[in-house]
Protein backbone atom coordinates (compact mmCIF):
# COMPACT_ATOMS: atom_id res chain seq x y z
CA UNK A 1 0.00 0.00 0.00
CA UNK A 2 1.63 3.27 -0.64
CA UNK A 3 1.97 6.22 1.82
CA UNK A 4 -0.64 8.13 -0.49
CA UNK A 5 -3.19 6.04 0.41
CA UNK A 6 -2.19 5.83 4.01
CA UNK A 7 -2.53 9.18 3.93
CA UNK A 8 -6.28 8.84 2.95
CA UNK A 9 -6.85 6.33 5.63
CA UNK A 10 -5.28 8.48 8.68
CA UNK A 11 -7.40 11.49 7.54
CA UNK A 12 -10.35 8.80 7.83
CA UNK A 13 -9.40 7.71 10.87
CA UNK A 14 -8.66 11.08 13.08
CA UNK A 15 -11.37 12.03 15.54
CA UNK A 16 -11.50 15.82 14.13
CA UNK A 17 -11.36 14.82 10.28
CA UNK A 18 -14.47 11.75 10.65
CA UNK A 19 -16.69 13.43 8.31
CA UNK A 20 -14.38 14.22 5.50
CA UNK A 21 -15.11 12.74 2.72
CA UNK A 22 -11.75 10.95 0.67
CA UNK A 23 -12.20 10.48 -3.70
CA UNK A 24 -9.64 8.63 -5.73
CA UNK A 25 -9.57 9.99 -9.02
CA UNK A 26 -8.51 6.48 -11.23
CA UNK A 27 -6.12 7.28 -14.12
CA UNK A 28 -6.39 3.62 -15.24
CA UNK A 29 -3.57 1.34 -16.99
CA UNK A 30 -4.41 -1.20 -19.25
CA UNK A 31 -1.90 -3.88 -20.84
CA UNK A 32 -2.11 -2.24 -24.21
CA UNK A 33 -3.16 1.46 -23.63
CA UNK A 34 -6.11 3.05 -23.16
CA UNK A 35 -8.82 5.07 -25.16
CA UNK A 36 -8.84 8.64 -24.25
CA UNK A 37 -12.87 9.04 -24.08
CA UNK A 38 -12.26 5.68 -21.69
CA UNK A 39 -10.01 7.22 -19.14
CA UNK A 40 -12.49 10.53 -19.75
CA UNK A 41 -15.58 8.89 -18.45
CA UNK A 42 -13.72 7.20 -15.62
CA UNK A 43 -12.42 10.32 -14.40
CA UNK A 44 -15.99 12.10 -15.01
CA UNK A 45 -17.33 9.44 -12.74
CA UNK A 46 -15.01 10.62 -9.87
CA UNK A 47 -16.02 13.79 -10.04
CA UNK A 48 -19.38 13.03 -9.71
CA UNK A 49 -18.82 11.35 -6.69
CA UNK A 50 -17.00 14.00 -5.18
CA UNK A 51 -19.55 16.55 -6.09
CA UNK A 52 -22.62 14.41 -4.71
CA UNK A 53 -20.48 13.46 -1.28
CA UNK A 54 -19.38 16.99 -0.78
CA UNK A 55 -22.09 19.51 -2.56
CA UNK A 56 -25.48 17.26 -2.29
CA UNK A 57 -25.69 16.75 1.06
CA UNK A 58 -27.54 18.27 3.98
CA UNK A 59 -25.76 21.20 5.23
CA UNK A 60 -23.13 21.08 2.49
CA UNK A 61 -20.41 23.95 1.83
CA UNK A 62 -21.27 26.34 -0.73
CA UNK A 63 -17.76 28.39 -0.92
CA UNK A 64 -14.89 25.98 -1.83
CA UNK A 65 -11.15 25.90 -1.73
CA UNK A 66 -9.78 23.42 -3.73
CA UNK A 67 -5.46 23.66 -2.80
CA UNK A 68 -2.97 20.87 -4.02
CA UNK A 69 -0.35 20.02 -1.66
CA UNK A 70 2.34 20.39 -3.88
CA UNK A 71 2.99 22.18 -7.50
CA UNK A 72 1.34 19.66 -10.26
CA UNK A 73 -0.97 17.76 -7.92
CA UNK A 74 -3.47 18.43 -11.09
CA UNK A 75 -5.80 21.15 -8.51
CA UNK A 76 -6.84 23.37 -11.32
CA UNK A 77 -8.55 20.55 -13.35
CA UNK A 78 -10.19 18.74 -10.21
CA UNK A 79 -11.56 22.29 -9.53
CA UNK A 80 -12.54 23.04 -12.95
CA UNK A 81 -13.88 19.58 -13.40
CA UNK A 82 -16.29 19.90 -10.29
CA UNK A 83 -17.31 23.29 -11.17
CA UNK A 84 -18.44 22.14 -14.13
CA UNK A 85 -20.29 18.91 -12.84
CA UNK A 86 -22.36 20.85 -10.41
CA UNK A 87 -23.39 23.27 -13.22
CA UNK A 88 -24.62 20.29 -15.51
CA UNK A 89 -25.98 18.47 -12.95
CA UNK A 90 -28.71 20.77 -11.02
CA UNK A 91 -29.68 23.94 -12.02
CA UNK A 92 -27.36 26.29 -9.41
CA UNK A 93 -25.50 29.07 -10.39
CA UNK A 94 -21.71 28.29 -9.72
CA UNK A 95 -18.84 30.66 -10.42
CA UNK A 96 -15.49 29.07 -10.32
CA UNK A 97 -12.45 31.54 -9.02
CA UNK A 98 -8.91 31.40 -9.82
CA UNK A 99 -7.32 32.56 -6.58
CA UNK A 100 -3.97 31.45 -7.88
CA UNK A 101 -2.05 34.27 -8.37
CA UNK A 102 1.54 32.04 -8.41
CA UNK A 103 1.13 30.07 -11.56
CA UNK A 104 -2.64 30.76 -13.42
CA UNK A 105 -3.94 27.94 -15.51
CA UNK A 106 -7.21 28.18 -15.87
CA UNK A 107 -8.04 30.37 -18.73
CA UNK A 108 -6.48 27.44 -21.02
CA UNK A 109 -8.70 24.96 -19.51
CA UNK A 110 -11.55 26.66 -19.77
CA UNK A 111 -10.73 28.11 -23.14
CA UNK A 112 -11.14 31.59 -21.98
CA UNK A 113 -8.86 35.00 -21.56
CA UNK A 114 -7.17 35.99 -18.28
CA UNK A 115 -8.71 39.95 -18.40
CA UNK A 116 -10.15 41.39 -16.70
CA UNK A 117 -10.05 38.95 -13.53
CA UNK A 118 -9.92 39.16 -9.82
CA UNK A 119 -6.66 41.67 -9.77
CA UNK A 120 -8.87 44.38 -11.51
CA UNK A 121 -12.10 43.42 -9.14
CA UNK A 122 -9.74 43.79 -6.14
CA UNK A 123 -8.50 47.51 -7.23
CA UNK A 124 -11.60 49.08 -9.01
CA UNK A 125 -14.88 49.43 -9.00
CA UNK A 126 -17.78 47.73 -9.88
CA UNK A 127 -19.99 44.87 -9.14
CA UNK A 128 -18.39 41.57 -9.11
CA UNK A 129 -20.53 40.46 -12.33
CA UNK A 130 -18.70 43.11 -14.61
CA UNK A 131 -15.73 40.82 -14.11
CA UNK A 132 -16.96 37.15 -14.68
CA UNK A 133 -17.20 35.60 -17.91
CA UNK A 134 -19.60 32.97 -18.85
CA UNK A 135 -18.56 29.65 -19.39
CA UNK A 136 -20.15 26.11 -20.86
CA UNK A 137 -23.25 26.70 -20.19
CA UNK A 138 -25.68 29.44 -18.55
CA UNK A 139 -25.11 28.07 -14.88
CA UNK A 140 -21.37 28.76 -14.84
CA UNK A 141 -19.15 31.65 -14.88
CA UNK A 142 -15.56 32.19 -14.41
CA UNK A 143 -13.06 35.10 -12.90
CA UNK A 144 -9.67 34.81 -13.40
CA UNK A 145 -6.94 35.68 -12.30
CA UNK A 146 -6.93 38.77 -14.15
CA UNK A 147 -3.31 40.80 -14.73
CA UNK A 148 -0.59 39.84 -12.19
CA UNK A 149 2.46 41.63 -10.38
CA UNK A 150 4.47 40.64 -7.68
CA UNK A 151 2.36 41.98 -4.96
CA UNK A 152 -1.06 40.54 -6.41
CA UNK A 153 -1.53 37.69 -3.86
CA UNK A 154 -1.23 40.41 -0.99
CA UNK A 155 -4.72 41.07 -2.33
CA UNK A 156 -5.89 37.77 -1.11
CA UNK A 157 -5.63 38.75 2.06
CA UNK A 158 -6.74 42.17 2.07
CA UNK A 159 -10.45 43.80 3.25
CA UNK A 160 -11.05 44.17 -0.45
CA UNK A 161 -11.33 40.52 -0.62
CA UNK A 162 -13.12 40.10 2.35
CA UNK A 163 -15.80 42.33 0.03
CA UNK A 164 -15.35 40.59 -3.38
CA UNK A 165 -15.76 37.24 -1.61
CA UNK A 166 -19.22 38.30 0.34
CA UNK A 167 -20.53 39.74 -3.58
CA UNK A 168 -19.74 36.35 -4.86
CA UNK A 169 -21.40 34.03 -2.33
CA UNK A 170 -24.23 36.26 -2.70
CA UNK A 171 -24.62 36.14 -6.50
CA UNK A 172 -24.05 32.68 -6.99
CA UNK A 173 -25.29 29.31 -5.37
CA UNK A 174 -21.91 27.43 -5.32
CA UNK A 175 -18.00 29.47 -5.47
CA UNK A 176 -15.37 27.15 -6.19
CA UNK A 177 -11.75 28.29 -5.69
CA UNK A 178 -8.61 27.27 -7.17
CA UNK A 179 -5.55 28.04 -4.93
CA UNK A 180 -2.03 27.64 -5.09
CA UNK A 181 0.17 24.80 -3.74
CA UNK A 182 0.25 24.89 -0.15
CA UNK A 183 3.99 23.91 0.37
CA UNK A 184 4.93 26.64 -0.84
CA UNK A 185 2.54 29.50 -0.07
CA UNK A 186 0.08 30.18 2.34
CA UNK A 187 -2.69 31.48 0.17
CA UNK A 188 -4.55 28.61 0.38
CA UNK A 189 -5.36 29.22 4.20
CA UNK A 190 -6.37 33.27 3.26
CA UNK A 191 -8.80 31.94 0.86
CA UNK A 192 -9.97 29.34 3.26
CA UNK A 193 -10.79 31.80 5.95
CA UNK A 194 -13.22 33.03 3.73
CA UNK A 195 -14.88 29.94 2.80
CA UNK A 196 -16.61 26.83 3.77
CA UNK A 197 -13.94 24.64 3.88
CA UNK A 198 -11.04 23.68 2.48
CA UNK A 199 -10.21 20.06 0.14
CA UNK A 200 -7.18 19.39 -0.64
CA UNK A 201 -5.78 17.50 -3.87
CA UNK A 202 -2.79 15.04 -3.78
CA UNK A 203 -1.28 13.33 -6.31
CA UNK A 204 -0.66 9.93 -6.54
CA UNK A 205 2.66 8.39 -5.94
CA UNK A 206 4.44 11.18 -5.78
CA UNK A 207 2.33 13.27 -2.45
CA UNK A 208 4.56 12.72 0.69
CA UNK A 209 3.19 11.44 3.61
CA UNK A 210 5.25 14.19 6.03
CA UNK A 211 3.83 17.60 3.37
CA UNK A 212 0.00 16.01 3.79
CA UNK A 213 -0.02 16.14 7.19
CA UNK A 214 1.84 19.89 7.88
CA UNK A 215 -0.88 20.84 5.17
CA UNK A 216 -3.39 19.94 7.77
CA UNK A 217 -2.06 20.92 10.71
CA UNK A 218 -1.64 24.01 9.37
CA UNK A 219 -5.10 24.28 8.34
CA UNK A 220 -6.28 23.19 11.72
CA UNK A 221 -4.26 25.99 13.74
CA UNK A 222 -5.71 28.59 11.16
CA UNK A 223 -9.58 27.35 11.70
CA UNK A 224 -9.90 26.12 8.15
CA UNK A 225 -12.52 23.57 8.10
CA UNK A 226 -10.92 19.99 6.13
CA UNK A 227 -13.90 18.84 3.53
CA UNK A 228 -12.18 16.20 2.45
CA UNK A 229 -9.21 15.04 0.19
CA UNK A 230 -8.78 14.11 -3.35
CA UNK A 231 -6.33 11.40 -3.99
CA UNK A 232 -5.78 12.57 -7.94
CA UNK A 233 -3.80 10.34 -10.91
CA UNK A 234 -4.20 7.10 -9.27
CA UNK A 235 -3.15 4.20 -11.64
CA UNK A 236 -4.75 0.81 -11.61
CA UNK A 237 -4.10 -1.95 -13.88
CA UNK A 238 -7.32 -3.00 -16.12
CA UNK A 239 -7.26 -6.64 -16.81
CA UNK A 240 -7.21 -7.07 -21.06
CA UNK A 241 -10.23 -8.93 -21.20
CA UNK A 242 -12.59 -6.19 -18.99
CA UNK A 243 -10.46 -3.72 -21.79
CA UNK A 244 -11.58 -5.30 -24.84
CA UNK A 245 -15.39 -4.34 -23.32
CA UNK A 246 -15.08 -0.80 -22.55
Amino acid sequence: MSGNFDIMQEMERDPALHSNRVIERPFPVPGEGLQRHVRSQLANDSTLRLVQQIFQRQGAPRVVVFAGIDHGNGCSEVAASVAETIAANAPRRVCLVEGNFRSPGLPSIMQTTSYPGLSDALIEEGTIRSYLKPVCNENLWFLSAGPLTVDSPNLLSSERMKVRSAELRKEFDFVIYDAPPMTRYADAIALGQLSDGIVLVLEAESTRREAALIAVEHLRSSNVPILGAVLNKRKFPIPQSIYKRL
